[in-house]
């Protein structure tokens, strides 16, 4: 089972540890696949700015982020994954972040009729910074690959 909308907004945390606590947003919850989930938990895990930041100087992709984000997983998963699913972690954060980006330029261009907006060119922000965020992945690409 997956959540398959994984990102910090749907994740509760503890007002005094600030831990997480759990997900929520639980009408997504099906059969899927780990490396998809972890990608959609990516995107915004790793991500140094806002899904809509206006100023695309100020989204990189957080390897330190990133990092925490893949070992928290693998402990979550507690040895449930196959060594081919731990292997496609990286590019299922990757694929997701890319088509999160084309959902949104879709959006965009359709007159924004799927996602909610709160400003005009909101979904042409998210999809720009979805599309740098998978150049900085491209760019680091090496350093993402989880450690056996």
């Amino acid at each position: 089972m997956t959540h398959n909308d994984p990102k910090l907004a749907n994740i509760l945390f503890d007002g005094t540890t600030h831990e997480a606590v759990c997900l929520c947003d639980l009408d997504t919850v099906m059969p899927g696949f780990a490396p998809f989930d972890f990608g959609d938990a990516i995107r915004s895990g790793a991500s140094t700015a806002s899904e809509d930041e206006t100023d695309c100087e100020k989204v990189t992709f957080s390897l330190p982020l990133y990092q925490a984000c893949l070992k928290g997983f693998l402990q979550g998963a507690k040895g449930r994954l196959t060594e081919e699913e731990i292997s496609l972690l990286p590019m299922g954060a990757k694929l997701m972040t890319l088509e999160c980006g084309m959902r949104f330029l879709a959006d965009y261009l359709e007159g924004d009729i799927y996602f909610k907006t709160e400003r005009e060119g909101q979904n042409l922000d998210r999809c720009r910074t979805q599309f740098k965020l998978v150049s900085d992945m491209e760019r680091k690409w090496e350093k993402m690959t989880p450690q056996a």
